[in-house]
């Protein structure tokens, strides 16, 4: 019989097959199909799982970020999350998101790579993004509302 460790390695992988695929609507439908391949999962180990993952949730439902994925598409994943962009000084941009999602667009902005960006924190609402120039702020901001497109 597989110890924990190893239903936990054979239960992410298969959720990022199913990922792969394609997007999970919900954790309980991710339970459903491993619980169907006879593997052992709960809400919350899902739940653990998707973040370990990197797995974000989309307008589509959860999904993996794509390697091959430009920085616009991986913000345009969770463009439907923000609300307003606004610089605060020549480094400091403020973006805020929907009640919940900051998170998500901080993590989308880190996965973009672009080169504008030195930084961000991200809370509920809100994300922090730190540029080096204004210069690169008035890009970064110009990219973002690109994305929001």
């Amino acid at each position: 019989m597989p110890n924990s460790s190893d239903e936990q390695l054979l239960r992410r992988d298969a959720i990022r097959q199913l990922l792969k695929r394609a997007p999970a609507g919900t954790q309980q439908s991710l339970v459903d199909e491993l619980t169907e391949q006879g593997l052992i999962a709960t809400q919350s180990s899902v739940s653990r799982d998707l973040k370990e993952l990197g797995a974000i949730k989309t307008s589509r439902g959860y999904e993996l970020p794509g390697a091959d994925v430009s920085g616009d598409e991986e913000l345009a994943r969770v463009a439907e999350f923000l609300r307003s962009i606004r610089p605060a000084g020549p480094n400091l941009t403020v973006i805020k998101t929907a009640i919940g999602a900051a998170q998500r667009v901080a993590l989308a902005l880190d996965r973009s790579n672009w080169p504008e960006m030195i930084g961000n924190i991200g809370g509920d609402d809100t994300v922090f993004v730190a540029s080096e120039t204004a210069a690169s702020q008035k890009i970064l901001i110009a990219k973002i509302e690109r994305a929001r497109a």
